[in-house]
């Protein structure tokens, strides 16, 4: 975008304080590690942002010991009496390897090439969504139909769609963006799109992927400069939808009456009995918690431990301490991220940099909804821990969606230093 086309209001609000020369202005932090004078070969040379790579590499690790504590008692029960001990252990090491390489095939990507085929992969995502719900070609477990099996690991496309509709808002504001201040022509196209994504989850069905997705969307409009007025509008009409679909939906009515009174025998032994015994697990834990390998929770009294739950198990074994470590790295993280956004929109680069915001905003929401689930501060919902809890679709598509960050970062670099991108 150039100063011709750029409207004249577009660095207000979060944009604000750009409006100096790059070198008086830009919120550069480069993670400790001075570049190199020539760029001669600015691939080689430019490097990466290693205090993200390694907080990212602490999660994941964590994560790995965390899911085959949660996991290694599974097998004991009769519902997978012919798994091994360390079947989901092998099963998440896979996946952390075919992440790890996916992410480094993201990183080699221009944001130029992510910003030509945006809508191209966005249409690949509904295709997935559709497909998914195809008989013979999804796969359903406990009623909700969110898989489809490919031999070596069952892709869940919800995830997909996430990074998708990241990518497309992003590119959808840099295309709007002379039209911003005009409901009709800047948000209610994007409403549509997010709309049809919304409705392919539902018939899974699949709540809380959609809620993502919704947060997703809004923030990237919030930060690409729709008027304010516009956004809380949205905000209000997403807000009502929300509560009609939870107000319409017995079983979704029961998870927020078991979320208010998990102890209730109505509840503890059904919609609150998750809920229940991961606040006994945290309870458990202290403040320094029982030792790793040390829960008694995850020994087939909490549900889905290695996976939705696995903030409890974390609680139980390493006490508050351990909790307040998770958190402060997903916190540095997301900062992080966020940070390499805004040196991305100083840098004039509005798709890179909404994009990366994006992503921070996709960690963060996601992170403070399965904490928050965990510690019975939010109703029960079916959304993983980030980088950590089991789940090789996920893993994949977070991992991918960080290697983008840091090619952003990569391309941030090389511009600060004088080459081209």
């Amino acid at each position: 975008m150039t100063a011709k086309t750029r409207p004249s209001n577009w660095r207000s609000g979060w944009f604000s304080g750009f409006g100096k020369a790059a070198s008086d202005a830009l919120p550069v932090r480069l993670g400790g590690r001075s570049l190199p004078v020539k760029l001669a070969t600015p691939v080689r040379l430019a490097g990466l942002d290693w205090a993200l790579v390694w907080v990212t590499v602490a999660l994941l690790l964590s994560g790995l010991v965390m899911v085959y504590s949660a996991s290694v008692a599974m097998p004991d029960n009769p519902k997978f009496a012919r798994y091994a001990h360390t079947f989901f252990l092998t099963r998440h090491v896979f996946s952390l390897v075919m992440a790890a390489l996916a992410a480094y095939l993201a990183f080699q990507i221009p944001m130029s090439t992510w910003e030509k085929y945006a809508p191209w992969l966005f249409l690949a995502s509904l295709a997935l969504l559709v497909l998914v719900l195809v008989p013979f070609i999804g796969k359903g477990v406990n009623g909700a139909r969110r898989w489809i099996p490919l031999g070596f690991m069952n892709f869940q496309p919800s995830e997909l769609a996430k990074f998708a509709v990241l990518l497309y808002a992003a590119n959808y504001m840099v295309r709007k963006m002379e039209v911003k201040e005009r409901f009709f022509r800047a948000v209610l196209p994007m409403a549509f799109a997010v709309g049809i994504v919304g409705v392919l989850l539902l018939a899974e069905p699949d709540m809380g992927a959609f809620m993502v997705i919704s947060v997703i969307a809004m923030g990237i409009l919030f930060l690409g400069g729709v008027n304010a007025r516009m956004f809380f509008v949205i905000s209000a009409v997403v807000v009502v939808a929300f509560g009609m679909m939870v107000m319409l939906s017995e079983w979704r009515r029961e998870r927020i009456f078991a979320y208010m009174d998990p102890w209730n025998e109505k509840y503890s032994m059904g919609k609150g009995y998750q809920l229940s015994h991961s606040l006994i697990a945290f309870g458990r834990g202290e403040i320094f918690g029982v030792g790793l390998g040390g829960s008694i929770e995850k020994l087939h009294w909490l549900p889905e431990a290695h996976t939705d739950f696995l903030m409890a198990v974390i609680g139980e074994e390493f006490g508050l301490i351990g909790v307040l470590v998770v958190i402060g790295l997903f916190l540095w993280m997301i900062r992080r991220i966020i940070h390499i956004g805004r040196q991305s929109i100083a840098l004039d680069r509005l798709f890179s940099g909404l994009v990366a915001q994006g992503v921070g905003i996709w960690m963060g929401f996601q992170t403070f909804i399965n904490i928050g689930v965990n510690l019975g501060a939010l109703p029960t919902k079916g959304l993983t821990l980030p980088l950590m809890s089991y789940g090789g679709s996920a893993i994949v598509m977070n991992l991918i969606a960080l290697g983008v960050v840091l090619r952003i970062d990569y391309e941030n670099r090389v511009l600060m230093r004088g080459g081209r991108v």
